[in-house]
Parts: structure tokens; C-alpha cells; sequence
């Protein structure tokens, strides 16, 4: 294959020509290093460190030639910007933290530098991850020198979804074979859904937390994005594993090959299918694709099984209680003293906190962490955030409920395609986007979006599948199934 045509192949396709030697890493890192510049229209990267890049891709090419290379040895992917990396600066998308370089990588970065991959550079994201349609962002991304939203590369006029929507483009538009993303409510599954491609929330501690800024800390969670679930499946069993020291949300979990079982057998597979998630807010567009999606999976010998997760309508206003008090007690260590943005010119110290956070957070970022401090302020702590922590453990329990009579549950990523940038004004209505991804994200357990097929205007509709914990296995086997039978994760943006 000509070195012109990189970008077409996935992880598992690209690793193997770089383990034959058919390409160098140092060639395929310079490749799409080329790509992201071409189409730095899109917003994608907020930075990129050539020098960096072709570092570590000549050090990868090193243990190839030694034959130490890993699976994932030289295969060049990007990171989205909440996590921390010593040689790219880390912003989280916000004023805030502005030219931040760390002095450390973050576990899911060092852990992927351990497996051999090489970094193409940092990935926009709404600020502090607070978003669904990547709009959010306060910094420029590259070639660029004011904050863009990122877009979407079937439709540059629409939003990618959020906040990993710099991370679901850059997949969709092949600047990178993968990524890394961060899911707190959806911010995996809805970008994956709204790019075409696939992506997974693995269970909550399955991937350590240090070294991602966090927003929510019970709910934040990395992941991989890629163009099919193998691609996936490769990244995650990098990702995961115990970092009982740094960490105390870590599992004690050994780590796994999650790619060991993608082709086993799904007849007889039992997918519940909950009644919640077909209701009057899902787009017809979207319900077509989905039912066909499903109709695939009977042809591959999946029963489809009703279920109820009769909860479901109060995933949205728990998860904007409990997020925004988690997030409104994370970001108040942002106030100038230590590091990120100071305000420069107050009075005293109270006034230097003020004037600061005033100036580095944006209009969701603050909104966010007023709500939060509204509901753990005394007095409405019991009325609010108590009651959102007690329906939260029904909603997890309507799961294991559910588990009883199916293996995984199925429904769509998001009630709609991609809406237009700029096209929900209203939070709110941003917010009710979550509704399929909120349940799933409470609970704590895993879950994926492939694409499934495409609705008006050929916008991608993505199919997502939950499963029960540490079930990660069974849903990227059932994902790579349908992959094996259709041709969705294979589509590309036209003049991509």
C-alpha cells in the first residue's frame, strides 16, 4: 500500500503492516501529522508537537526493529485535552489553565506510550469536558487564532456531539486511526454516534482516573474511540488495569485482552430492549436505523427481549445535580494561586480569586458550578443532592433488574443526529440530548456506540449497547459481530 493511504487503514490493520515492516512508524506519524494540518479546518487539534511526535515514532521503530515491539507498537493516535502529557501542553479546553505544561503523563497516556503508540498531538473538547456538542471550547485549536467549535466532517455546518467531539472528529475525519476520549455522562457514546464511528465507556474504575482533570469523579471515565470495535478492543486492553496508588476510584480488576473474543458466536445472545428508550423524543430517522441495526442482529441470531428501565426520565435532572456539585468542588482548586490563569489586577486575595475565576471559566463552566454549589449549600443539600444519590441507586438497580432477563440492552446513543452548530441555544435542551447515555453512566456500567446507519441529510445514527459490569468483552464482541455483517464503520466523510 502507498504511504498516501495510511489513513484508510484502522489500528489492527495498521499495526500489522507496521510489525512486517511494510511502513516505519516514523513514515505513518509523519503521514498523519500531514493529515491534521490539511484539515485543521475542522477544529480538531488544539496542539500539536512535530518534534515530540517524531521522537517517540523513531523510538517505536527502534523496539520494532528489536522485535520488543507490542501489538500497538508505532501506531500513532492523539489525546483528548483532559488529559495530562509532558510534552503537550494540557488546557482542558478553558482559559483557565491556559500554556499549562505538566510535569507528568496521565496513567491512560503512560500506559499507551508503554504499549508503544505514538502521540499526534492534544484533542479539543468542550471546557472541563461541561458539554455535548464541543462548542463549549475556549481555546484555539491549531491554525487557528481565536476558539472555534469543532465540526463535524459529514457536515462542517453541524456539531460533532461532546465533549469528546475533537477526539469522535478526528477519527471520523482520519487524522488519526484512534483516540482517547472521556465519558462523564455520554461524552463517548453521543460523539461517537454523531461522527460514525465507534467508541466505549468502559465500567466505571476500570481505567484509572490520574493524571484526567476531572469534572464529575464518580462518573468521569476514559476510553477508547475508533472506527471499529476491534480497533477499540486493541486500545482498551492497553487502558485498563489497577492504579491502586494513585488512584482511589481504581479497581482492583487485573487488566484483559479484549480482543480475544471478538468472534465468538452471538446466536442466542439475549438484547434488551428497554421501552424508555423508544419513546415519542426519539427522531424517526433514528428509530429507522436503529430497528434495521436490530433486525441485523436477529439475522446474526440475537433474540431481542423487552425490557423496562422505568427510571430513565430522571437520569437527566439526577445527573445535573450530582455532576455539577461534584464539578463545583473539583474546579474550585482553580484560583490563580498555585497554577493556570490569574486575574491581573485585585485588591486582595478574595478579590484575585474572584476576578480570576470570573475571567478563565466560561458561561457552562460557571453555570455548572453554581448549580452545584446551590444544591450542596445547607438547606437544600437533603431537598436535592441526598434525593438525586438515592434515585441514582434505583436507576442502578433497574439495571440488575434488567440483567436478569437479557445480556446486554440496546437502544439509540442519541435521540437525534447532529443538530446544527450553534442550533441549541437553550442548555437545557442540550442537556435532554444526554437522556440515553445518562442511565448507563449512573449506574456505572459499560457501554458502546457503533455506527448503525445513517438518517437525513446522511447524518450517522449510532446504535449503543450496555452491558452489566465488567461486561466489556460481551459488548465489543457483539459490536464486531454487526461490524463483520455491515459496512457502517467503513463509511467516510465525503472529501475525506
Amino acid at each position: 500500500m502507498s504511504n498516501t493511504e495510511l489513513h484508510t487503514l484502522g489500528v489492527a490493520e495498521l499495526a500489522a503492516q507496521l510489525r512486517a515492516k511494510q511502513v516505519s512508524a516514523l513514515e505513518a506519524a509523519q503521514h498523519f501529522l500531514a493529515r491534521a494540518r490539511q484539515h485543521q479546518n475542522l477544529g480538531a487539534f488544539v496542539s500539536i508537537n512535530e518534534e515530540a511526535t517524531l521522537a517517540q515514532a523513531r523510538a517505536a521503530d527502534a523496539l520494532i526493529a528489536e522485535g520488543r515491539g507490542g501489538k500497538l507498537a508505532g501506531v500513532p493516535i492523539a489525546h483528548k485535552d483532559i488529559f495530562v502529557t509532558k510534552d503537550f501542553p494540557t488546557t482542558a479546553a478553558s482559559k483557565m489553565l491556559e500554556g499549562y505544561k505538566s510535569p507528568f503523563d496521565a496513567t491512560v497516556v503512560k500506559k499507551l506510550a508503554d504499549a508503544g503508540v505514538v502521540t499526534l498531538g492534544k484533542l479539543n473538547c468542550d471546557e472541563f469536558a461541561m458539554g455535548g456538542a464541543n462548542e463549549n471550547s475556549a481555546v484555539a485549536p491549531v491554525g487557528f487564532d481565536s476558539a472555534q467549535p469543532v465540526r463535524n466532517p459529514w457536515n462542517t455546518e453541524r456539531v460533532p456531539g461532546g465533549s469528546s467531539g475533537g477526539s469522535a472528529a478526528a477519527v471520523a475525519a482520519r487524522l488519526a486511526p484512534a483516540v482517547t476520549g472521556t465519558d462523564t455522562g455520554g461524552s463517548i457514546r453521543q460523539p461517537a454516534s454523531f461522527c460514525g464511528i465507534t467508541g466505549i465507556k468502559p465500567t466505571y474504575g476500570r481505567a484509572s482516573r490520574y493524571g484526567m482533570i476531572a469534572f464529575a469523579s464518580s462518573l468521569d471515565q476514559a476510553g477508547p474511540m475508533g472506527r471499529s470495535a476491534e480497533d477499540c478492543a486493541l486500545l482498551l486492553s492497553e487502558m485498563c488495569g489497577p492504579d491502586l496508588d494513585r488512584d482511589s476510584t481504581s479497581l482492583d480488576v487485573p487488566a484483559e485482552d479484549f480482543s480475544k473474543n471478538l468472534n465468538d458466536s452471538i446466536s442466542g445472545l439475549r438484547i434488551g430492549i428497554p421501552a424508555e428508550f423508544f419513546g415519542e423524543g426519539l427522531a424517526a430517522d433514528v428509530r429507522a436505523a436503529v430497528d434495521a441495526a436490530l433486525k441485523e442482529y436477529e439475522k446474526l441470531g440475537a433474540k431481542l427481549v423487552p425490557i423496562s428501565l422505568p427510571r430513565t426520565d430522571l437520569s437527566v435532572p439526577v445527573y445535573y445535580i450530582l455532576a455539577p456539585a461534584e464539578a463545583s468542588s473539583n474546579l474550585s482548586r482553580f484560583d490563580g494561586v498555585k497554577f493556570g490563569h490569574r486575574a491581573k489586577n485585585y485588591t486582595d486575595l478574595v478579590d484575585m480569586y474572584k476576578k480570576t475565576r470570573a475571567e478563565g471559566f466560561g458561561d457552562e463552566v460557571k453555570r455548572r458550578i453554581m448549580i452545584g454549589a446551590y444544591v450542596l449549600s445547607e438547606g437544600y443539600y437533603d431537598a436535592y443532592y441526598l434525593q438525586a444519590q438515592k434515585i441514582r441507586r434505583m436507576i442502578a438497580d433497574d439495571f440488575q433488574a434488567a440483567f436478569k432477563e437479557c445480556d446486554v440492552i440496546a437502544g439509540a446513543a442519541a435521540p437525534t443526529t447532529a443538530w446544527a452548530i450553534g442550533g441549541k441555544s437553550d442548555p437545557v435542551s442540550n442537556y435532554l440530548a444526554d437522556i440515553f447515555t445518562l442511565p448507563a453512566s449512573l449506574a456505572g456500567l459499560p457501554g458502546l456506540s457503533l455506527p448503525a446507519g445513517f438518517g437525513e441529510g446522511g447524518m450517522p445514527v449510532g446504535l449503543q449497547l450496555i452491558g452489566n459490569y465488567f461486561g466489556e468483552s460481551r459488548l465489543l464482541n457483539a459490536a464486531h459481530r454487526f461490524q463483520q455483517a455491515t459496512d457502517f464503520h467503513l463509511r467516510t466523510p465525503a472529501g475525506i
